[in-house]
């Protein structure tokens, strides 16, 4: 009885990124790790974006995950917050791309849907849920790791079914989807 599959989940911040692992053995779902980094120490958005790098180069060489999910940064009002978010992603992204990990983009409906059957639900709720289904003993205080771990456990409800998600498995993937982003 091997191991089929270890994914890590990933919500990007430049506040809190928060990750989870689940681990697919004969198709069921083990829970692994969930966990934050915490950001708002550090005023540098540089600096953040290299402990992200760091952090998540760390995550993939210690748990050796077969892919990376990742929530995608939602369309709000504040472009500068899109921005800094669109960066830690990015940043996330080029670790696991830097260690060939495939990785899939989720909008965050996709996942609280996936989650709860609900495309609004709250973070509460999403963390309560994976709580029941995984068997947490108890839930983090700040909710940026549970998302991370949704991630991780929408990407194996949606294995194998088609999508509308971006894919990329290297450089040359990303390169080839996004033609008119890279010169």
């Amino acid at each position: 009885m091997g191991v089929e599959k270890i994914i890590l989940g990933i919500d990007p911040g430049t506040t809190i990124m928060g990750f989870g692992i689940i681990r697919i053995v004969n198709k069921k779902m083990e829970f692994v790790q969930l966990n934050e980094l915490m950001l708002k120490k550090y005023k540098d958005p540089y600096t953040k974006l290299k402990l992200i790098f760091e952090r998540t180069i760390e995550l993939i060489d210690v748990h050796h995950p077969d892919e990376i999910a990742i929530e995608a940064p939602f369309f709000g009002k504040n472009v500068q917050s899109m921005l800094k978010l669109g960066r830690a992603q990015g940043v996330a992204m080029a670790a696991g791309l830097s260690r060939q990990v495939p990785i899939t983009e989720y909008l965050p409906k996709k996942i609280k849907m996936a989650i709860t059957g609900n495309g609004n639900a709250s973070k509460e709720q999403v963390a309560k849920m994976l709580q029941q289904m995984l068997g947490l003993k108890e839930l983090p205080k700040n909710l940026d790791s549970t998302d991370g771990l949704a991630a991780a456990v929408c990407h194996f409800y949606n294995a194998g079914k088609p999508s509308a998600e971006k894919n990329y498995t290297g450089w040359d993937a990303f390169v080839k989807q996004n033609e008119k982003r890279v010169k």
